[in-house]
């Protein structure tokens, strides 16, 4: 199994931190926030690591290498602009191969054990996603789960958050009919719901979304 970091954002909430810095490579508890989700993977047992890049790129493959510093394999996608998470994987299709994958996003802080998530069997599904209790900066979710761990769209109540964690097929992406150069998953996400292909669990653990200077430096505070 692969596992995907997506970490070609601007960033912009994070500025001006991230005007010469991207995101990923900002630190907390003296390591960066993508050397954290790199060890989070190699703990899973995962080796082969894909990560896109485009805004001030370079410096993450600069820092982060091939990855053997890490006892990983990586291989970067670079984009010639930002293309949006769902955009991002069709791009990086190549590299991911057909077999299931982890995808992360490059800003969340999270003690789920991926494993767990990693021995999921998604059999005729298309992925399976990990959803978090709302924060407190968000008080409507994105989606709802049902008794038998089935993803839908949340029409009302509170619902829970997408965490930015989930094992994915290939084909989520690669057989969505409306494919282009820029989109978004919620999309893809969206349109497998209304099929019954996506499942999820919930987590109720350490998990934040590093979306903001003061929630890392709440991060960098706690790591302390």
């Amino acid at each position: 199994m692969k596992a995907m970091i997506l970490a070609a954002g601007k960033g912009t909430r994070m500025q001006p931190l991230t005007l010469t810095t991207p995101k990923p490579l900002l630190e907390a508890g003296g390591k960066s926030l993508i050397e954290h989700q790199l060890d989070r993977i190699k703990l899973a047992g995962i080796r082969e690591v894909v990560i896109n890049i485009a805004y001030l790129g370079e410096q993450i493959r600069e820092r982060i290498g091939d990855g053997r510093a890490y006892g990983l394999s990586i291989q970067y996608s670079v984009e010639p602009e930002p293309l949006e998470t769902a955009g991002a994987i069709a791009h990086a299709l190549p590299l991911l191969g057909e077999a299931p994958f982890l995808l992360l996003n490059g800003d969340v802080w999270c003690e789920f054990p991926l494993e767990q998530l990693c021995q999921h069997a998604l059999n005729t599904s298309l992925g399976r996603l990990l959803l978090v209790n709302n924060p407190t900066f968000k008080t409507h979710g994105d989606f709802s789960i049902d008794q038998n761990q089935l993803l839908g769209v949340l029409e009302q109540g509170e619902g829970y958050t997408y965490a930015g964690i989930a094992l994915l097929s290939p084909a989520l992406v690669a057989d969505y009919p409306n494919k282009r150069k820029i989109f978004a998953l919620r999309e893809v996400f969206d349109a497998a719901i209304a099929k019954g292909l996506l499942s999820a669990e919930v987590y109720r653990g350490d998990w934040r979304d590093i979306g903001t200077v003061e929630r890392l430096q709440e991060l960098r505070n706690d790591l302390s």
